[in-house]
């Protein structure tokens, strides 16, 4: 009895904790079962839970806890909570919280993330997709453009210009097309293809002088650079990072002092600017520059202020002291990059982007246009390049046959196949589904962070798979190879806009844990502002939140109290299973804090596994909101589980090692308790999804079809020819090309055909002299076998095609 009453209390507690319901119904539960537990079995178990009723009382009951226990906690919490900088505090506001936040709540809403349906592009955007977009990759081939030239053609750059694509971002009022984020996202990924051409145009409309115009610029600036900038006339650079600060704005050296000038003929107050940068896209061809550097008034021209801190200006290339127009050279594609150095440079006030009253305001002005940015440009290209590879690389092993076999049903190759597929598919669904967010109104900050960091990533996996598929055929470089040079410069998506291991380990869950925080932010606030009251609602709303998601966690792991979730029964227990973590990640980053408090900061491996947890569950619900929008097509089904699984496994993964290393032991076994009490549940995909997945991404498949949707799949007309529509072609008559290799293979292995044709072609011809072939089926069979040598083809060059070094030529040509 004694025992069945001590599970009915934590029972219920759990019950009422898992749904926050309160202090009172708490008090009701252990109350109602000491009274039980004193008339019909244990004193002691009464006493018990009559104390423990009375504690949930004192700290639960606002009235009761105000007159003696806010007080002191809020006096303790002064002492220990960090101190949040200047700098810290801008990035913090920066940007909205959205779906991000709920994960963080541990009780995800997911009506909140389903409500703005993703809705595709205006008939408009398509358009320019299916055109200016189709035209603009077949003029570019990557090894051309890469080696031979080093540049776009000129031809390109003058379409490009001609059809406004570095004004996508720019409003139809100032002559830019005004573009949806989805388009700009959808502009990109077609362009993906080729890297150098994706960056030129990605990079305008992005974090750059296009979008701070538009949101800081006076009206004058707005009027004279937009309109330039939407048509070519003006190419625009930013010149943030420098050889020591990097991205980092807030650690740069370079200085703009105020002083008195000459410009125009006339004596006006201005800055003289000093600055080295670095790594600045689009610097060699630029026409206009926009600078951050950090603001000084020694003599006081302007006020009392002496440090007005970052700001941001624009200064034209022809300006005296300012050097431009080397080059960097950009592993893998080198685009136009290079370094731009100001020496006593003099501008007027003018320049400042936004005027004069925006001084001091670039850090607020970069870090919430990147909020945005980062979500658009480098995750497009990951997407657009996640798909490239399902078309070669599905199209490549399909061809490629080893020991009579299509190298695409050796399970070793199937393998790195469906990691591709699962790749491309979460990468897309991420970035359309974050760009909408952006297009209803959001500016996700995290989720910018989380996009760059693992989507980047997720790049260098699936085209390392897709080079190691193709065998030889990729690593031999030349017009051919559609595959080496995006291979060699994924390490540039990895490193700019913040470095990856950075991002991981400092941004995601660093910036998330108190932006996207229900009460953190609130309890700093009260803080600042010695708000006891504002600290009391705040603090014990948390205690409130820490004590439901540790019922939430504990009983959903034990698969009891699953939430109702808006989701078929295909998806449903996926979409219950990121509430569940969710649960747990929010414990868990409590946990964290409360252990660690200031110190976490310094502690950037906990960080950034609490920080992979919250990803793989933002990825995961991306992945589930497309599938409840769209029309699967078959295989679809598998591959979304396929997806899902390698996602909650990592997310999985993740707070397993949070849990190994957090510093407190005993906490971290209680956590390990009550969010993994059956120990790691989630195991990567399995074989037969593998095979499924695998088989679907290498045939002319509806699934197919789907992954390669927005991508460049047509016949190019240009001088870059298309490979993915090339297998596109040879996979559509594959089921034939297949039957009739059995039976030439079939009659070779039965002696019916000449012991010397060992060339497909031979055996060919040989099968339609036996009569085991018709006319119709050898030519068939000559057109399929000369298509599919085109693609397995590598190039070759002149012997001194590649050297520079002449006296090396020289002495072997003497050998």
């Amino acid at each position: 009895m004694t025992w069945f009453l001590l599970f009915v209390a934590i029972a219920g507690l759990l019950m009422v904790m898992a749904r926050e319901s309160g202090a009172k119904p708490a008090i009701m539960v252990l109350a109602a079962v000491g009274v039980v537990s004193l008339l019909f079995a244990s004193g002691t178990l009464a006493l018990v839970l009559f104390i423990a009723a009375g504690a949930v009382a004192a700290a639960g009951l606002p009235g009761f806890r105000q007159s003696w226990l806010t007080g002191r906690m809020f006096d303790t919490f002064k002492k220990v909570a960090p101190k949040v900088s200047e700098t810290e505090k801008t990035a913090l506001e920066a940007g909205t919280v959205g779906w991000d936040g709920e994960l963080f709540s541990g009780r995800p809403d997911w009506h909140n993330l389903l409500i703005n349906r993703n809705t595709g592009l205006t008939e408009e955007e398509q358009a320019f997709v299916d055109g200016p977009c189709e035209t603009a990759i077949a003029m570019c081939n990557a090894w051309d453009v890469a080696v031979e030239r080093a540049d776009l053609p000129q031809e390109a750059w003058d379409f490009l210009k001609k059809e406004k694509f570095f004004g996508m971002i720019i409003p139809k009022s100032y002559g830019g097309l005004g573009f949806s984020a989805k388009a700009q996202s959808a502009v990109l990924q077609k362009l993906a293809p080729n890297e150098s051409l994706m960056v030129t145009v990605g990079v305008p409309n992005s974090l750059g002088p296009g979008e701070l115009l538009l949101k800081y610029g006076t009206d004058e600036q707005k009027n004279h650079y937009l309109p330039r900038l939407a048509d070519g006339r003006e190419i625009p650079c930013f010149g943030l990072t420098g050889p020591r600060a990097g991205s980092d704005a807030t650690s740069i050296p370079d200085t703009g002092i105020v002083c008195k000038g000459t410009y125009d003929g006339k004596e006006v107050i201005g800055l003289r600017l000093n600055f080295e940068k670095r790594w600045i896209t689009l610097a060699p061809v630029a026409t206009v520059v926009g600078l951050a550097f950090r603001m000084f008034d020694p003599d006081g021209l302007l006020g009392d202020t002496r440090d007005y801190g970052i700001t941001c200006a624009l200064v034209p290339r022809d300006t005296d002291g300012m050097e431009i127009g080397r080059r960097h050279c950009p592993v893998g594609s080198p685009f136009m990059n290079g370094p731009i150095v100001g020496k006593d440079v003099f501008i007027p006030l003018e320049f400042i982007i936004g005027g004069q009253e925006m001084a001091g305001q670039g850090w607020r002005m970069l870090v919430e246009c990147l909020s945005v940015g980062r979500c658009i440009t480098l995750p497009s290209g990951a997407a657009g390049a996640a798909a490239y590879a399902v078309g070669t690389a599905g199209g490549f092993t399909r061809v490629r046959r080893q020991f009579n076999t299509p190298v695409a049903e050796m399970e070793g190759v199937q393998e790195p196949l469906a990691r591709i597929a699962a790749h491309a598919y979460i990468t897309r669904a991420a970035v359309n589904q974050t760009a909408n967010m952006v297009d209803n109104g959001e500016k996700p900050a995290v989720p910018s962070a989380i996009l760059k960091y693992h989507l980047t990533e997720f790049q260098r996996q699936t085209l390392a798979d897709a080079m190691d598929v193709h065998g030889g055929k990729a690593v031999t470089l030349g017009p051919r190879n559609y595959l080496g040079i995006s291979y060699a410069g994924v390490p540039v998506s990895i490193t700019v806009e913040g470095a990856n291991i950075m991002t991981r380990s400092l941004m995601i869950f660093g910036q998330g844990a108190i932006r996207c925080h229900p009460y953190v932010l609130q309890e700093l606030a009260a803080k600042d502002n010695d708000d006891q009251m504002a600290f009391d609602e705040a603090f014990f709303g948390h205690a409130g939140l820490i004590f439901g998601n540790a019922a939430r966690a504990f009983t959903q792991a034990l698969g009891l109290g699953r939430p109702e979730v808006p989701f078929d029964s295909v998806s449903r227990r996926y979409a219950q299973a990121v509430a569940r973590f969710s649960a747990a990640f929010g414990l868990c980053s409590d946990a964290a804090m409360t252990t660690l408090g200031a110190e976490l900061k310094m502690r950037e491996l906990i960080s950034a596994r609490l920080g992979d947890v919250l990803a793989n569950l933002y990825l995961a619900s991306m992945v589930l909101k497309q599938w409840y929008e769209a029309r699967p097509v078959e295989s679809e089904e598998e591959l979304m589980s396929y997806s899902l699984q390698l996602l909650l496994h990592r997310a999985e993964k993740a707070l397993d090692e949070f849990l190994l290393n957090l510093p407190n032991r005993p906490v971290a076994m209680a956590l390990r308790a009550i969010t993994l009490p059956l120990g790691r549940r989630w195991h990567a995909p399995g074989d037969d999804l593998t095979r499924v997945v695998a088989r679907a991404m290498s045939t002319d498949t509806a699934l197919r079809g789907s992954l390669l949707e927005g991508a460049w799949t047509s016949v190019s007309e240009g001088s870059a020819q298309n490979p993915v529509a090339s297998y596109n072609h040879l996979l559509k008559g594959y089921a034939r090309a297949e039957g009739l290799y059995r039976k030439v293979a079939k009659a070779y292995g039965k002696g019916e055909l000449p012991v010397e044709s060992l060339h497909p072609e031979q055996r060919v011809e040989s099968a339609l002299e036996a009569g085991l072939l018709s006319a119709e089926e050898a030519e068939f069979m000559r057109d399929y076998e000369a298509r599919v040598l085109e693609m397995l083809t590598v190039d070759d060059f002149a012997f001194d095609a590649f050297a520079r070094n002449q006296e090396t030529l020289v002495r072997h040509s003497a050998a």
